[in-house]
């Protein structure tokens, strides 16, 4: 447990925080709002509100009266072009993949390069009057992590760098040429010799760390997941009339390989084999919406089955959670599929639903087998996934569906998690009274070897 005697502080670096929307914003969010709770009160370091293709100003009210400093700061960079915009609307999966391929070929590590020099200043300012005892940086962006680290250079604090996705086996990423992937494996080695603790969210992301970066022992690099806010659900009821419909739903955002094309095509096959089921089984999407989806729906003449419920504050997506049935989730074939554990993943779980997962194999895959309430079939069988339709909706029909256990999801939750962050971040500083100093990797890594088996799903 972190030291009660005094509060010790924390400086968060994140680009991605709130308004802004999409997941990306809510792990550094939820930790930033329980890390008080564990006697470590967070400053948060982030852009000036832009244009983003979500936003959700009812999330900066979680963290209201806890006193918590944002720093806001100009950043050159593409979404600075939509200043002046609010929502900018979600490019079609092949623009998007256009676009990512020329910006990674033009920045290094990331287009939000140009936030740093006034991320940098800014921090110092803020510094000069207002001490912290740690740094702590989440990415992507990888740009975070340079930010990170020139603030550790300039003022010796400790340094954690928290990964959300791999950085140079990222399977988003491109490069395009050698000596662009030989920059960005400089530059992660480069940031990772700075660091005093490393986190990520999964056991293949840290595989892939330590593959890459053999300097680093097991034990340095610390698991801490994706996880869910009980909160976010305490303040909800059901909100549906009992009308015997079976309702997917699907919250979240379709790119690179995540796609709603199989599942529309088994629901399709279903009514093919059974029309009579037509008004009896329903698919609704709660995230930004693609032409493309869109066009897909109508094509398959799914529109009378199929809701499009557009981007939706947090806590009406927490509403539509708990009103669904069946919550499903998709992620597509493809290299660094086994790293991905989406943000979705776990807040399906603390909803205590079932779970339609088309996967593959992979971490998500592992941590849904757990769980007593997943359907697991792989992403592109249409077959399966209709049969797998076909069986929900006979449970559905003799209220037999399966719930999560709460022993089981209760690992998960935010707070929980937080307090492992918090007994990290702790070991960081010498055993005194007044927390002051640092301590050597080796004396943090005993910390962290201890919490690296704390979710069940991280087994060696």
């Amino acid at each position: 447990m972190p030291d009660q005697r005094r509060t010790h502080r924390v400086l968060v670096v994140a680009y991605y925080f709130p308004p802004l929307g999409l997941s990306g914003v809510q792990r550094t969010l939820k930790f930033v709002r329980y890390l008080p709770q564990f006697g470590w009160q967070p400053t948060v370091l982030t852009v000036e509100d832009r244009g983003y293709f979500a936003k959700d100003e009812a999330l900066l009210r979680e963290i209201d009266g806890l006193d918590i400093d944002v720093i806001r700061t100009p950043s050159i960079d593409p979404l600075h072009l939509f200043r002046r915009r609010s929502v900018v609307r979600m490019p079609s999966g092949q623009t998007l993949g256009r676009l990512s391929k020329l910006s990674q070929a033009l920045f290094i590590p990331d287009n939000k390069i140009g936030w740093k020099k006034h991320a940098v200043a800014a921090a110092m300012e803020y510094l000069a009057e207002h001490p912290v005892d740690v740094i702590y940086a989440t990415a992507p962006p990888y740009t975070d992590f340079l930010i990170g680290m020139e603030l550790k250079r300039r003022t010796g604090l400790p340094l954690v760098l928290d990964y959300r996705d791999a950085w140079v086996e990222n399977p988003l990423h491109s490069y395009l040429t050698p000596l662009h992937r030989a920059q960005h494996s400089r530059l992660e080695r480069k940031t990772l010799r700075a660091a005093d603790a490393v986190v990520s969210i999964n056991r293949p992301i840290k595989e892939r760390i330590l593959k890459g970066n053999s300097f680093l022992s097991h034990g340095e690099v610390q698991i801490i997941s994706q996880g869910y806010d009980q909160a976010d659900f305490e303040t909800v009821r059901p909100d549906r009339a009992q009308d015997g419909v079976l309702r997917f739903l699907y919250a979240g955002t379709f790119y690179y390989n995540r796609t709603p094309e199989y599942f529309l095509r088994a629901l399709q096959k279903v009514f093919t084999q059974k029309p009579e089921l037509r008004g009896s089984i329903e698919a609704h999407f709660v995230g930004t919406t693609r032409e493309e989806d869109t066009r897909l729906i109508e094509v398959l003449q799914l529109s009378d089955a199929v809701r499009q419920h557009g981007y939706l504050p947090h806590n009406e997506t927490v509403q539509q959670l708990i009103d669904a049935d069946v919550l499903w989730m998709t992620i597509g074939r493809g290299k660094g599929e086994d790293m991905m554990s989406t943000g979705k993943l776990y807040e399906y779980l603390g909803a205590r639903k079932p779970v339609l997962a088309c996967i593959p194999d992979g971490d998500a895959r592992q941590v849904l087998s757990k769980s007593g309430a997943a359907f697991i079939v792989a992403p592109d069988d249409i077959d399966a996934i209709a049969d797998q339709i076909l069986t929900l909706y006979d449970l559905h029909k003799n209220d037999r569906l399966p719930a999560p256990s709460y022993s089981y999801v209760e690992q998960f939750s935010r707070r929980t998690l937080a307090g492992q962050l918090a007994t990290l971040l702790a070991s960081l500083l010498e055993a005194d009274p007044d927390g002051a100093g640092v301590r050597t990797r080796s004396a943090g890594t005993r910390v962290q070897q201890n919490n690296d088996t704390h979710t069940s799903h991280d087994e060696t």
